[in-house]
């Protein structure tokens, strides 16, 4: 019986490691074919519209969308490699109280950021923007309202229904937890960089990582990076105490929101301590760090936990 006993293991280990291939696999997917993927697209914008804003546009932004389009197109085959058979296994569920959580996570969001920004405004970190119309201020809500659905729909399909349901699957939650949130944040770490010279093929090559020089410089890493960790932690906990993304999609928006609304109504004031306040990201000073601390406690002590659906 020792031959069968294992093969049973083996078989186990590779049926539990199947979950991080398709991740590692993603991932290389997703940065290698981005940056590849990154002078095509540059070249094609020239070459169709060499006048326009877009054309214009620095090269690091083209990697992080090339980075984008790519995360989008591999989700679902990343969650087919994960075992996913429908939405219901990435935590899209048909419950009766989605729109609850939807709103309970909207408004935790939205007040923490909001309470955030009146601080520093109050504080005269930042000002808001005398010269901007009706029109102007209409048009910027809207567009945070729109960005917010789409990137907190998208993101915590990504983040929290694939990546963090892969790791969970081979670790323990709570390590599953908090490497699914540094991956969150390294993913949001990534910073503008200069190119000098002509694009080329390999260009997206030499520009990645230059855009993660962020954390070389630990004024910036702290508490920046551990603010954004800390974000992912807050979704990804919800995502197990509710068994599904309602709630952590509602979250995700309201910080969005605020974040689309903040840089588009606001100006920055001279000689400000971003370190306390933040820049006009609002979520990378010591400000949001105790925000974000104290929307945790408040997420551990609101009543989510459903006993069918509480994420293992």
């Amino acid at each position: 019986m020792a031959p069968v006993k294992h093969y049973d293991q083996e078989s186990s280990l590779r049926t539990r490691m199947r979950p991080i291939r398709s991740l590692l696999i993603f991932l290389v997917m997703v940065f290698l074919g981005g940056a590849l993927l990154a002078p095509c697209l540059y070249w094609i914008v020239q070459w169709i519209a060499p006048t326009s804003h877009l054309a214009h546009n620095p090269f690091h932004r083209y990697v992080n969308r090339s980075l984008l389009v790519l995360a989008l197109i591999g989700i679902w085959p990343l969650m087919r490699g994960l075992g996913a058979k429908s939405w219901h296994d990435v935590g899209l569920v048909k419950t009766g109280g989605e729109w609850q959580r939807l709103s309970a996570g909207f408004a935790l969001g939205f007040s923490s950021l909001a309470c955030a920004a009146a601080i520093v405004l109050a504080a005269h970190g930042r000002q808001w923007n005398a010269n901007l119309t009706i029109a102007r201020i209409a048009g910027s809500i809207v567009g945070a309202a729109v960005t917010a659905v789409v990137v907190a729909v998208l993101e915590e399909l990504l983040f929290r229904g694939a990546i963090f349901g892969a790791l969970r699957k081979i670790w323990n939650w709570r390590a599953a937890l908090l490497l699914s949130s540094m991956i969150y944040a390294l993913v949001h770490f990534m910073q503008s960089a200069d190119l000098a010279g002509p694009i080329t093929w390999h260009s997206g090559l030499e520009i990645l990582p230059r855009m993660l020089r962020g954390f070389s410089d630990w004024p910036v890493v702290i508490p920046g990076f551990f603010n954004l960790t800390l974000a992912g932690i807050l979704l990804g906990l919800a995502y197990r105490k509710t068994g599904n993304l309602y709630f952590s999609i509602g979250l995700h928006a309201g910080w969005i929101f605020w974040r689309a609304a903040y840089v588009a109504l606001t100006i920055p004031v001279a000689a400000t301590n971003q370190r306390l306040w933040g820049t006009e990201k609002l979520t990378d000073g010591w400000l949001a760090f105790l925000v974000l601390a104290i929307s945790l406690i408040v997420l551990v002590r609101l009543p989510l936990a459903n006993a069918e659906e509480t994420v293992p």
